[in-house]
């Protein structure tokens, strides 16, 4: 299943938490931006149907909707089998709805985080639980049926108490699909960087401590689960037919096609990325060069590997690489990190929590 991934790097505010190449910028940059985007699009030689179209950022919902069905049109397929956008809550209209459900959208990625008030407000965030329940009720008005809600295990503050909170919520809003990520330290975002240098803004002091965090996503499991929502991947729960067919597609090496500043590509051969700065994303595709910054041959065997088991199905090895991987498989099975099911390695319950130190051992191979 072959798909598409548009890069909209544009916000209202940017988040402290957030470590993607995105920002704040004028209207007039964001309307230089689609212009480009609209180029790229139109510039590219299709050498499969899409059958999945996600719209990233950012906060792509700030597109106007003229400008989108303009955007959406030039990309064959329509109607995909699904098309999903990400969405800021406290943003949505009735009109944005239905604009988007005509311009063929049928899902949509609300960065809800959190639903506790003052944790929402250490972020930068405006929005209140309250205004996600009113915007799921009108996307639902308008067609959009499948819903995705994002949740961040260990914002400042948050406790076990305030975590239960928001899973209700969730349970509350009857949700098909919940993503659940724990908190990302490093120096990309704002309260990373504040984290790791002590420091006590944006409520660095009050971020859960590194044993909090993991109980966090195991209770949010446990919630998940019991709530009838199947864990698939590891930051990903869904009800059944309701898993995201354009994510999946990245665990299952499957090709994709991106446009936009610091968007990825993959061929099924090649690796392929953007330039990361929006501003210079624009500047190349003005002087009609190519924007691409990064194009390099994939790395099969080992993908297959670590990409296959984010799937909590697993993944299924060709003689060839249980081979080459046999010790290091031995040993994490031994250490209870990674099980068989049947013919499929898998990460156990246990696994999943140290996930990273898995993949890292067959990425140095």
């Amino acid at each position: 299943m072959a798909g598409v991934y548009l890069s909209y790097p544009f916000c209202r505010q940017k988040c402290t938490y957030c470590n993607f190449a995105s920002g704040v910028s004028t209207r007039q940059a964001e309307r230089d931006y689609l212009a480009a985007l609209l180029e790229e699009i139109r510039a590219h030689a299709w050498q499969w149907r899409p059958e999945t179209v996600y719209l990233g950022g950012g906060s792509p919902d700030r597109i106007e909707p003229e400008a989108l069905e303009t955007l959406l049109a030039g990309i064959p397929g329509r109607p995909w089998r699904e098309a999903t956008i990400e969405a800021a809550p406290g943003e949505i209209t009735p009109e944005k709805a239905q604009a988007w459900r005509r311009a063929g959208i049928r899902r949509a990625s609300l960065g809800v985080q959190s639903f506790v008030r003052s944790e929402i407000a250490r972020t930068g965030r405006r929005h209140t639980a309250e205004q996600v329940a009113a915007d799921v009720a009108t996307l639902r008005a308008s067609g959009i049926r499948s819903i995705n809600i994002d949740l961040i295990a260990g914002l400042p503050g948050q406790s076990i108490e305030s975590w239960r909170e928001s899973l209700d919520w969730v349970e509350r809003l009857d949700a098909g699909h919940v993503s659940v990520y724990m908190l990302e330290v490093d120096e990309d975002s704002r309260l990373g960087r504040e984290i790791l240098r002590g420091g006590s803004r944006f409520g660095a002091p009050e971020t859960p401590d590194e044993d909090l965090i993991p109980e966090l996503y195991e209770l949010a499991v446990e919630r998940l689960e019991r709530a009838g929502f199947a864990h698939y991947e590891i930051s990903n729960f869904a009800r059944p037919g309701e898993e995201s067919l354009h994510n999946l597609k990245y665990w299952r090496l499957e090709p994709y096609a991106g446009f936009g500043a610091d968007a990825h590509s993959f061929d099924g051969v090649q690796r392929i990325r953007n330039v990361e700065s929006a501003a210079e994303y624009i500047e190349r595709i003005r002087q009609g060069r190519s924007p691409v910054a990064e194009q390099e041959p994939a790395r099969l065997d080992e993908e297959s590997l670590f990409l296959g088991l984010r799937l909590l199905e697993g993944v299924r090895l060709p003689p060839e690489l249980r081979r080459r991987y046999e010790a290091p498989i031995r040993r994490f099975v031994e250490t209870g990190l990674l099980e068989f099911r049947g013919e499929a390695l898998r990460l156990t319950r246990r696994g999943v929590l140290l996930s990273n130190e898995v993949f890292q051992e067959f990425i140095q191979i």
